[in-house]
């Protein structure tokens, strides 16, 4: 067995060592995360999006440990200077800090979403995806934070550890979809939590509301726990600016984005996936590709779009460098300028 295949297997055991509890409770046909009402997306044990999405853990076995065209990553892979923000913005000013992370401020608010400085994506700190690169901003140069948002568990977004040092530093509201809450407070009990459902609009300030929305996606924090804790996308409006922001999502028929576009749109700007996507057969469930993204900005009628989930873990089996590549290549085959969609790199920003 080649060193790849026996990290592999390293990583499904530790994940599968890190879901006991979670299994015991399923055993009694029980969800230990959220025990809530029947709904149109929650069962009483599960939450789902509407898809019927047949991927599990034999296929993730399958791809692991099978013949793979994997591109590997650079041990580092540089970024353009760290960002010293700002302590406040009356208007829209948003930092990428790597990954799917991102330091929102907006109308007088700092905002963080799914904030991962943990040098892995991964329960453990000694196995499991490792950045490749610096946050975009240095934690240390954090303004101070307001509120966090959350947009679904998996250890690339949900980063139990930052969220700790966030608590002890700033105490903010750390605001999530339903049952992520009881993750949460399991290693922080007295966290400023809040879970929501989808279609849940919040006022932070006078001028700032997020609502929770749907995403093709699932959640996870071990092998026996899928979609026990609700996903969601979030709609940001501030300072006369709305932002569509998608933590992870696949594509399905579009029809999501066609409706959310309809519903809430046009959008000012949108914050889209568009890394992890390789193998298709496996991850297009879940993870939309470059061009499926560039569909997606259209369908949410979004003025610009930026690109993240790329180029700071190595989650999948695209080379560093093929999202970027693949998002121009996307753009020019729509007809559509390279400004219209940037992908960012951590250090980088957008004003609005």
């Amino acid at each position: 067995m080649n060193r790849r295949k026996l990290l592999s297997f390293l990583g499904l055991g530790a994940l599968l060592a890190s879901t006991g509890a979670a299994w015991a409770a399923i055993s009694r046909s029980r969800n230990p995360y959220y025990q809530g009402p029947v709904s149109d997306h929650f069962d009483g044990v599960l939450f789902s999006d509407g898809r019927t999405v047949s991927k599990g853990l034999l296929d993730v076995l399958r791809w692991q440990t099978g013949k793979r065209e994997r591109e590997a990553f650079p041990l580092a892979y540089g970024t353009p200077p760290q960002d010293k923000p700002p302590a406040r913005v009356d208007g829209a000013r948003i930092v990428h800090l790597g990954h799917a992370s991102f330091l929102y401020q907006v109308g007088g608010l700092n905002l963080l979403i799914d904030p991962v400085y943990s040098e892995r994506a991964s329960p453990f700190s000694f196995i499991g995806p490792k950045r490749v690169n610096a946050p975009g901003v240095a934690f240390d140069d954090l303004p101070a934070i307001d509120a966090v948002l959350i947009t679904h568990n998996h250890y690339d977004h949900l980063d139990i550890e930052t969220l700790a040092r966030l608590h002890q530093r700033d105490r903010p509201r750390l605001i999530m979809p339903l049952g992520n809450d009881s993750i949460v407070r399991a290693r922080i009990p007295d966290a400023r939590t809040e879970a929501h459902d989808w279609n849940e609009r919040l006022q932070l300030s006078d001028t700032v509301a997020v609502t929770l929305v749907p995403s093709y996606h699932w959640s996870a924090r071990g092998a026996f726990d899928r979609r026990m804790a609700l996903w969601c996308s979030y709609i940001i409006e501030a300072a006369g600016t709305k932002i569509f922001h998608i933590g992870d999502t696949g594509y399905h028929d579009g029809s999501l984005y066609e409706r959310l576009g309809r519903e809430h749109g046009p959008f000012r700007l949108a914050v889209l996936p568009i890394g992890a996507y390789e193998p298709r057969w496996f991850m297009s469930d879940n993870h939309m590709n470059p061009d499926e993204a560039v569909k997606v900005m259209l369908a949410l009628r979004a003025e610009q779009a930026i690109g993240h989930h790329w180029g700071t873990f190595q989650l999948t089996d695209e080379g560093v460098e093929r999202p970027p590549a693949a998002l121009k290549a996307a753009l020019a085959e729509a007809g559509l300028p390279e400004e219209r969609f940037r992908p960012m790199r951590p250090g980088l920003s957008w004003i609005g």
